[in-house]
């Protein structure tokens, strides 16, 4: 081992450990997914290239989450069904948790998790405060969660992980994310980004913002850090998620992001994912 390597070795087993316990919950005996070569997800898909980036995940999985909540339909399974002011972290955590196990996960573990999301989503339905019935397990209001998180995580991979990445790659991703979706009901099913994009577009007239709307949404932003450690981390990546969003749903949320300080938001942000990979480097 090289003199650099002993001193930088405590310093990245830190960082890890940090980002390891944010991760997995230690009451529930979780421990990080190990990445099987017969997952889903080949290791040379474009899956595993953007969900195994911390930050740019992070990033990503803010901004569609404030995007999934202006469905009125899709916003009121988490208000009725879900503990999102008591325990947002670890709403938080259990999506990472699906996202891993179903990427890099055994096979065997990925579809059983894909069948227990279904069995939920086939139990969580209600009326809205107007009357009108939902269904979380409606493929249409699939297709939106779907297409939020599918833009979402590929749009933060491209602004903190690959710039130059291709429309090709894109598309690829995307029509990768198909092995997600169709367990779980998903219709339509995207294959590319422009069938994404469009998907969204078609859903623009369906949303709304209320008052339930933005009590989730600073539930969501105003989340107490897991740790003294982990707080200038968490508020650089929720701001980062805020600014990854399309200008149209920052506007309907209210959370214009000033000009003045995009810049540094998002030169702080890179600098924070560059720390994480270097860290996770072996």
């Amino acid at each position: 081992m090289s003199p650099t390597d002993r001193l930088t070795r405590p310093l990245k087993g830190l960082i890890v450990g940090q980002v390891r316990a944010l991760f997995n919950d230690k009451a529930r005996g979780e421990t990080p997914v190990v990445r099987s070569p017969d997952a889903l997800f080949p290791p040379d898909s474009v899956a595993w290239r953007v969900h195994g980036d911390v930050t740019s995940m992070l990033v990503g999985g803010i901004a569609a989450l404030l995007l999934q909540m202006l469905h009125p339909k899709v916003l009121a399974g988490v208000w009725d069904h879900s503990g999102f002011r008591e325990d947002m972290q670890g709403r938080l955590r259990r999506t990472a948790r699906f996202i891993a196990v179903t990427t890099f996960g055994p096979p065997d573990d990925a579809r059983a998790m894909l069948a227990k999301v279904r069995r939920i989503h086939d139990h969580v339905g209600g009326t809205l405060p107007d009357g009108t019935p939902y269904l979380a397990s409606a493929p249409d209001l699939l297709a939106w969660v779907h297409v939020c998180e599918v833009l979402c995580f590929l749009d933060g991979w491209i602004r903190y992980g690959e710039p130059t990445m291709s429309r090709a790659d894109q598309d690829r991703y995307v029509a990768e994310m198909a092995r997600i979706a169709e367990p779980l009901g998903v219709s339509p099913v995207p294959h590319t980004r422009a069938e994404a994009e469009a998907i969204m577009t078609a859903m623009r007239p369906q949303l709304r913002v209320d008052t339930r709307t933005r009590e989730v949404a600073r539930v969501l932003l105003d989340q107490p850090a897991p740790s003294l450690a982990a707080g200038p981390f968490q508020a650089m990546t929720l701001q980062a998620g805020v600014d990854l969003l399309p200008g149209w749903a920052r506007a309907m949320h209210g959370l214009a992001q000033p000009e003045f300080g995009r810049p540094l938001l998002r030169a702080g942000t890179f600098g924070i994912a560059s720390t994480l990979r270097w860290a996770f480097r072996a």
